[in-house]
Order: structure tokens, then sequence, then C-alpha cells
């Protein structure tokens, strides 16, 4: 260090300027946040509590009437999809509403689906925070498999609470 560690700061953010000048060039301010306790990062919302589904999405897609037509039930299942790693067995619930997309089916929107639509809407409201894995800390696998759908979630014990980490669950067909 020239004239001793009192320059260190100042000649390392010199060095770091030169590495990242191009990057820091093209940084978006007013979408650059720092030194905030919680923020919405890609549609979730980040704290020190772990992470969570956006309220303010979550109340658009509350909103959402009965779709009436395949192309409703695609746009909400996408919607609903984007957070389906908080709902538990998302697939499983999914399920009729799934089957109104096959080809050659026809379009009938029975009180199951209208269960389906109304709990996924149920569940993404009371979405479980997630905390971030710790990987000093064991972690717990958990499966469940019935005859179309097979489900797992991922998680820790913190002071003797399982905690989720992840939920996944996926359709099987006929074969």
């Amino acid at each position: 260090m020239p004239f001793g560690l009192c320059n260190a700061p100042r000649t390392f953010q010199r060095c770091m300027m030169a590495i990242f000048h191009d990057m820091i060039e093209q940084t978006m301010e007013e979408k650059s946040h720092f030194m905030v306790k919680e923020g919405i990062v890609l549609g979730h919302k980040i704290s020190k509590k772990g992470i969570e589904v956006d309220k303010a999405k979550i109340e658009v897609i509350s909103k959402l009437p009965h779709p009436t037509t395949v192309k409703g039930i695609r746009s909400f299942l996408g919607h609903a999809g984007f957070y389906r790693r908080f709902i538990k067995d998302f697939s499983e619930i999914s399920r009729p509403m799934t089957h109104l997309l096959e080809k050659n089916s026809p379009f009938i929107f029975s009180n199951e689906c209208s269960q389906a639509f109304r709990t996924l809407k149920d569940k993404l409201t009371e979405a479980s925070i997630f905390i971030a894995p710790n990987w000093d800390q064991p972690f717990e696998l958990m499966c469940d498999a019935s005859d179309y759908a097979v489900g797992a979630v991922l998680g820790q014990r913190i002071e003797k609470h399982f905690r989720p980490i992840h939920y996944a669950s996926k359709t099987m067909n006929q074969a």
C-alpha cells in the first residue's frame, strides 16, 4: 500500500472500479436498493425471516374470477404456478383444472375444478415463509406418492420445529 494502510479503502475501491467499470455504468440506480432489511426480488419478498410470496402479486391472483375458457385456465395456472414451490401438493390440487387442458377434453368447469381454484387461491394467501438453507444443519426430505401425483418437501429443523425450504410436486400420466 502506498503511504500505509490509511489509503487501503481508497486503493481497494479504485481497483474494484477498474475491474467492474463496464458493469457499474449499466447499473440502474432506480432498481438498486442497498442497506435494506427486506425487499422484493423476482416476485419474492426476501427478509431476515426468509423467502415469501409477494403480497401484491397474490392480491391480483386472489381477485381473479373463475376461468371460463381454456386460455383462462392456462393463465391462472401460469400465475399460480410461479409460486408452486410455496404450495404443498400443488400438482394434486390443480389436477382437475389441468385435465381441462388436455387435447380433445370437453371444457366443463365442474365443482371439483371450482374447489381446486378456490383451494389454490387460499393456499397462495397463506403460503408459508421459506428459510434459506443452513448448510451446517442436516436436511430432511419427506416424500409422498399417490396413484396420480408425487410430492416432496425439503426442510430443516430449527429449534425442534420443521421449517420448509422448498415444496415440489408432479402429476403422473397413465404410462
